[in-house]
């Protein structure tokens, strides 16, 4: 093996990607984009919930409920109506997220000692976002029931209850971003790499230079080598500069070794650009490889643990996701994030990721030996 041929080979890849100024702009401008995007666009945080309010006892206890509800900094009052008609076509039409509908006798029920009731209506059609609406809205009565009943009781009453003091560890203010972007830093080099590389052979294909790449002293090695480096190179430097985006932007803490993250990564491209090179051999034009490359891409998203929990997912679909590198990649680069674990605990997923890497890049270099002969 000559490593003269295969540098060679790379100053060559490097001039053709980077001499069209729309592959400069994909390379270095897309995954700045993407992180900016998803981590400000991608969010599960709730920080406004528009409430109409249907107050039908008008009396000082309804108004301190709609209080407690508008002092939480979460609720924000947009309609206040005087009957429940127009709140179903509010809810439909998208302009209220919640309503709160307080009953005729609900103050002279509470200043008799007597339950009162309040219906909540909320908007279903994002089921995610509705539970944590709901949940806002019940520990606000919560609250309100408490202080309600200090204010009736002339003693203080007390009663057996579990006092629950509650911490959440490597995320404490439970921010979105702290879960969505070190993922996106995986989903970007596997996008750059998987698409780059795909191309690579088809380019040549369909450019002429293929056969005479393949009458030079280049051996299959060689020529493979040389193609996948430079994505590699490439890759690399994507992963520095996003991990510096979401540090120095995000503030997103990397508590654990960067060493191992970038080892990882390296593990990780063995996956990818052994798939892209499959997807190059396969592959007759551009335009289908970069199809055949998106085929794969949707389902490596949607079986990640990306965005849904793999745990929820039935059992025969979680038995796929063993197969899917950017599963192991997530959980090495999360840990690495926001726990700053290593090796001790790490260790299966990268030997999941190394083990997948040879496979499945011994068989593109198999297949594409084939189409060399």
């Amino acid at each position: 093996m000559s490593w003269l041929r295969i540098r060679e080979l790379v100053r060559k890849e490097f001039i053709q990607l980077l001499r069209d100024k729309r592959n400069r702009l994909v390379l270095f401008a897309a995954p700045i984009i993407q992180m900016l995007v998803f981590g400000y666009v991608v969010n599960y945080d709730i920080r406004h919930i528009r409430l109409a309010v249907v107050d039908y006892s008008q009396t000082r206890e309804s108004r301190e409920l709609v209080d407690a509800f508008t002092g939480s900094r979460l609720f924000f009052v947009t309609h206040t109506l005087s009957d429940d008609k127009g709140l179903t076509d509010l809810l439909l039409r998208g302009r209220v997220d919640m309503g709160l509908g307080i009953a005729p006798d609900f103050a002279a029920r509470l200043r008799s000692g007597k339950t009162a009731a309040v219906q909540i209506l909320a908007d279903g059609s994002m089921s995610n976002m509705a539970a944590l609406r709901v949940a806002y809205a019940a520990s606000v009565l919560d609250r309100y029931n408490s202080d309600k009943l200090r204010e009736l009781q002339a003693r203080q009453i007390s009663y057996g209850r579990i006092d629950a003091r509650i911490r959440t560890w490597y995320n404490p203010n439970i921010e979105s971003q702290y879960f969505f972007v070190p993922g996106i830093v995986a989903f970007v080099i596997m996008l750059i790499s998987l698409l780059l590389t795909s191309i690579a052979i088809i380019r040549e294909k369909e450019a002429g230079t293929m056969e005479q790449l393949i009458v030079t002293p280049l051996r299959p090695s060689e020529l493979i080598l040389g193609k996948t480096i430079p994505y590699t190179i490439i890759s690399l430097v994507q992963l520095a500069a996003v991990i510096i985006a979401a540090i120095a932007w995000f503030k997103i803490p990397l508590a654990g070794s960067v060493g191992l993250l970038f080892f990882a990564a390296c593990l990780f491209l063995l996956s990818t650009l052994g798939i892209g090179l499959f997807i190059s051999t396969i592959s007759a034009t551009q335009q289908q490889a970069m199809m055949t490359t998106f085929f794969f891409i949707l389902p490596f998203f949607m079986l990640s643990g990306f965005v849904f929990p793999i745990d929820n997912m039935p059992a025969v679909v979680q038995a796929l996701t063993y197969l899917n590198p950017l599963r192991y990649f997530l959980i090495i680069l999360r840990g690495i994030f926001l726990k700053g674990i290593g090796l001790d605990i790490l260790w299966p997923q990268y030997v999941y990721l190394a083990l997948l890497g040879t496979i499945v890049f011994s068989g593109a270099i198999v297949r594409f030996k084939k189409r060399l002969d």
